[in-house]
């Protein structure tokens, strides 16, 4: 049996399993007498403990969850990416403009994110009690290993929570009458729970491929395991917003040496482990994602699996397909892109920039499925180039469903991460290590003398972290891991100010963008199906009307007006760096919830 939803086990106790969030009293009042089901019988049975412990992916690929609803907006707007649309006023892209309101039309009803998240746990949570009750986790390591991908899964719900909506209630036993109605707790008591439960998990999960459950990046391994439990710890130890400001966590158990020396030390774990690896071609990394190749053992440490026909990763983000044709059987993508200057920001031999944006979309051939023909999109309208219908091994089909997994981690995060936190700890030399393996796998290694040596030779003091957060944008774009690492680095609203400045910049032709083209020319080559450009690199002036059949305008005034500019952000984003409980829950409460942040 895969792990692909549609091939979870469907037992009797997903069913009975309620909802970890409060909609109305009486739907939980019943809850006991609806878990009458003998957790004895269950997780004594390897079978059926582990069709228990699948069954906490369910809420994944629920339509208002993660699937439709939490990964199509939680990490846009940033400084290097954003909705394709973000001028567009309603509820929809208030989610990523920091302007959302607690009646958001997307958002505020009860099988929605929040909702499904609270429903993962509470399944983690009988889980976990059951495993921990009958499943003889200190003798038999299968059970074990279930327990610690029960605790990883629910850690990842609540890794999500805590980072979308800040002090969240701490569920982390299952509902009784007694527990119906809770109101929020500090996020640090819950990143001190996720800590230590990530702590045990590391010990009785393998590393990739050790076992046969651990073969596949849709189960939890170790790496992963410890990878998350890194990322937890600098956000712990990192800036986030409370009701007096941006500031850090004063709780003395969650100092920023103390976070910073655990990321550090579980980062170094897994790269000095041996079990995951930087894929030798970014390039290839992709492609191999975007075939739905789940092995363990390389790049991706842990996927959020989507069954053949659900997700909707590529319908959001992919290159975006105008009409069905030879690549895909829905015609969607390009929800979101990168910002239109970060294509420059690039070395023009760095093998990740044509990977990452795309300055293309493929037409209306409707109704043909033979053919596909690109066209270009504007200087405000970049596609996400690691996502694409055209690299699948078999054409997508589904009406607004791809079936691609959503990459939660992958070892250059571990690397990235391994470098901030040696930053912090042993200085800025012990961080370029991890930096140069990153910048050696972008460039060919004729560059390397160049762009890996003599750039991290020439960096020192804060210059270098300064690098990191740089190669953590140009590594990342595109996969949602942006907002989260600027929130703790109390950079995000000067970063989007940044970014701000820089689509002026960009198109007036003016300070770090002063050679980037006005005239964008292309013409078919000889496939007829792909682009070929001239004025897309900085420095291609030249008119080029004779040898191209087409021409648009690129960076001037009028391709990037100053509404799209400026709605990058509409509420101050420092203000605003959660979204707010949705009003459905708060009214469902009992009174318990509300709006405001913990002191």
């Amino acid at each position: 049996m895969t792990l692909k939803m549609k091939k979870i086990l469907n037992i009797a106790l997903a069913g009975m399993l309620i909802l970890g969030t409060t909609t109305s009293c009486e739907d939980y009042l019943e809850a006991p007498a609806k878990s009458t089901l003998d957790e004895s019988k269950i997780f004594s049975v390897y079978t059926l403990a582990k069709g228990a412990v699948d069954g906490i992916k369910e809420p994944f690929g629920q339509t208002n969850s993660y699937r439709g609803r939490f990964l199509p907006n939680y990490g846009m707007n940033t400084d290097v990416e954003w909705n394709n649309n973000s001028n567009n006023s309603d509820d929809n892209y208030d989610l990523v403009k920091y302007n959302a309101k607690p009646n958001n039309d997307q958002m505020n009803t009860t099988n929605n994110a929040w909702a499904m998240m609270y429903s993962g746990i509470e399944r983690a949570n009988i889980c976990i009690r059951g495993l921990r009750n009958y499943g003889d986790v200190e003798n038999d390591e299968n059970m074990a290993y279930l327990l610690g991908e029960a605790l990883t899964l629910r850690a990842v719900y609540y890794a999500d929570l805590v980072k979308s909506w800040g002090d969240v209630p701490a569920r982390f036993e299952p509902i009784t009458t007694e527990t119906l109605y809770l109101p929020r707790s500090s996020r640090d008591v819950i990143y001190k729970q996720l800590l230590a439960d990530l702590e045990e998990a590391a010990t009785i999960v393998p590393w990739p491929n050790e076992t046969s459950s651990t073969a596949s990046v849709e189960r939890v391994n170790k790496a992963f395991v410890k990878g998350l439990r890194a990322r937890l710890a600098l956000a712990a130890g990192g800036y986030s917003q409370y009701a007096d400001g941006v500031r850090l966590s004063t709780d003395p158990e969650l100092d920023r040496a103390t976070m910073y020396g655990i990321a550090l030390q579980e980062c170094r774990d897994v790269i000095a482990s041996g079990t995951a690896r930087l894929e030798t071609s970014f390039e290839d990394l992709w492609r191999k994602f975007n075939q739905d190749d789940v092995t363990a053992g390389g790049e991706s440490l842990w996927e959020i699996p989507f069954a053949t026909g659900r997700g909707r990763w590529l319908f959001t983000f992919a290159v975006r397909h105008l009409s069905k044709d030879k690549y895909t059987g829905q015609a969607r993508g390009g929800q979101g892109g990168p910002l239109p200057f970060v294509f420059y920001d690039y070395a023009p031999n760095d093998s990740r920039r044509d990977v990452t944006c795309v300055p293309y979309q493929w037409k209306d051939v409707s109704p043909s499925e033979d053919i596909a023909q690109q066209e270009p999109t504007g200087l405000d309208q970049w596609m996400f180039g690691k996502y694409r219908y055209e690299w699948k091994n078999t054409r997508v089909t589904a009406s607004n469903d791809d079936g691609t997994n959503f990459m939660y981690m992958r070892y250059a995060e571990i690397l990235l991460m391994a470098a901030e936190a040696a930053y912090e700890l042993e200085g800025p030399d012990a961080a370029k290590p991890y930096l140069k393996e990153i910048r050696q796998r972008a460039f060919d290694q004729a560059d390397w003398p160049t762009q890996v040596d003599a750039y991290l030779g020439g960096l020192s003091g804060s210059a270098v972290f300064d690098a990191i957060v740089e190669e953590h944008k140009l590594e990342l774009c595109g996969e949602m891991q942006r907002k989260q690492a600027l929130i703790r680095w109390n950079l995000l609203k000067t970063k989007l100010d940044e970014a701000k400045q820089k689509m002026y910049d960009l198109r007036s032709q003016s300070g770090e963008y002063a050679n980037v083209p006005s005239t964008l020319y292309y013409r078919l080559a000889e496939n007829n199906e792909t682009l070929e450009f001239y004025g897309l690199e900085r420095g291609e002036t030249d008119n080029k009307s004779g040898e191209y059949s087409d021409n648009i305008d690129w960076a001037v005034v009028d391709e990037l007006d100053d509404e799209k500019i400026e709605t990058i952000y509409v509420g101050n984003p420092d203000e605003n760096q959660f979204w707010p409980i949705w009003q459905v829950f708060i009214d469902g409460s009992n009174g318990q919830l509300t709006n405001d942040l913990l002191n």
